[in-house]
This record gives C-alpha cells, sequence and structure tokens, in this order.
C-alpha cells in the first residue's frame, strides 16, 4: 500500500528536474549554442546521469524545447483570436499579434541560431506555420480594407514581416537591439504601409491595452 504514495515525490521530483533542466538549458543556449549536457546538468544543479534520463542527446532536448516554443506559440495564438475578432481594425489586430508572440520569440530566441544546424527548417517551419498563417490573414484582411500596401500577395508580405521580425530578435539577441516588442510592432505597421505617425499612435494604444490585461491576470493570480 505504500509503495503508489511513495512514487508521487519521485515522479513530482521528476517533473521538477525536468523543467529546471529545461530552463537552464534556455539561458545557456542563449549564452552559449555549443554549451554541452554536461555543463548543462552542472548548471541545472542536477548529475549527469538525472539529464541524459531525461533527455538521452542533445537532439531530444532541443526536440523538447522546440515542442515547449510551439505550445507557447500556439497558446499565445489561441489567447489572441480571443481577444479580437473580425471587426477589429486589421492595424491593431497586427498590432497586438506583434506583441502577443514577441515574449515567446524573445524567450525562445536562442532556437534562430540552432535553426538550421541542429533543427532543421522543415521544424521552425512547423513550429512557426500557426503564425504565419495568422499573419498572413491579418495582412490580407488589411489590404483589402485598404489600411495595408497591395503591391504584395499577403504571404509573400507575411514573409517578408517574418523575416524582419527575425532579424530584429537576432539583433535583440547580439545585444545591438533592446526592445519590448514596441519598436517590432511600429515598424512591422510601417513595413505593411500604415504610415509611421499612425503606426506609432496604434502601437501606443495596444500596448496600453498589453499592459492593462497583464495587470488584471496578475491581479487575478494573486486572488
Amino acid at each position: 500500500m505504500s509503495k503508489p504514495a511513495a512514487r508521487v515525490p519521485q515522479r513530482r521530483n521528476a517533473r521538477s528536474n525536468r523543467a529546471r533542466i529545461l530552463a537552464t538549458a534556455r539561458q545557456e543556449l542563449g549564452r552559449n549554442p555549443d554549451v554541452t549536457l554536461e555543463e548543462l546538468a552542472r548548471a541545472s544543479g542536477v548529475v549527469r546521469r538525472t539529464l541524459f534520463g531525461h533527455f538521452p542527446g542533445r537532439a531530444a532536448l532541443l526536440e523538447a524545447l522546440a515542442e515547449e516554443a510551439s505550445e507557447a506559440l500556439r497558446g499565445t495564438l489561441a489567447a489572441g483570436a480571443a481577444h479580437f475578432g473580425p471587426d477589429e481594425p486589421a492595424e491593431r489586430a497586427l498590432a497586438y499579434f506583434v506583441f502577443s508572440i514577441w515574449p515567446v520569440g524573445d524567450r525562445y530566441r536562442f532556437l534562430l541560431a540552432l535553426a538550421r544546424r541542429d533543427l532543421g527548417t522543415e521544424r521552425v517551419a512547423e513550429i512557426l506555420a500557426p503564425a504565419r498563417a495568422e499573419g498572413a490573414a491579418i495582412l490580407e484582411r488589411g489590404q483589402r480594407d485598404g489600411v495595408f500596401h497591395s503591391h504584395l500577395p499577403p504571404a509573400v508580405l507575411s514573409a517578408g514581416v517574418e523575416a524582419m521580425t527575425v532579424a530584429l530578435l537576432e539583433e535583440v539577441n547580439s545585444g545591438a537591439l533592446e526592445d519590448d516588442g514596441t519598436r517590432t510592432a511600429v515598424t512591422t505597421l510601417i513595413a505593411a504601409g500604415v504610415p509611421e505617425r499612425e503606426a506609432r499612435g496604434v502601437v501606443a494604444e495596444v500596448a496600453s491595452t498589453v499592459v492593462a490585461e497583464a495587470t488584471e491576470a496578475t491581479e487575478a493570480a494573486a486572488d
């Protein structure tokens, strides 16, 4: 009768170790993409056997991080879709879209350095597919409404905006740029065809909404 109860703390400890290893990996890989699993084990405060028990190799660890990023992105997009409907002005929807996905991109931007070498372009494309579809849909709606320029097909415009966002994330990763998503949101709206002054105004309004929502969520969690 005592064995099932004894397993519960072990399972909890295993989950805690796994979460700590992944959190440490996000931090250390951001500093050094070539960090070894042995170094990650030491930084995580676990023995080598524990780390390899969860992740038998580098590929398994990176795949776990990729899936974690994918789940976070899907959750963010679902929350964003619930926030604004089809009647939301496209420029506001695009700004909110950038703000919503920026924390995920910021948290997992180290994957950019590992994309081609370790994860492969197909896996990266799979992770980004939902965000690409959502971004293209917003851009297409904005083109129909006449608020975004239409000299490029929405999918092509979306690919260009994505490449720019990735470039900005890489600049943040290198320390050349500091951004909480505001600069990227403004730049994205300008790239889509919104005049700079209007783009800054829209982003300021959306930023205040994002802050208010974050405050409400924090207060609700505290209660």
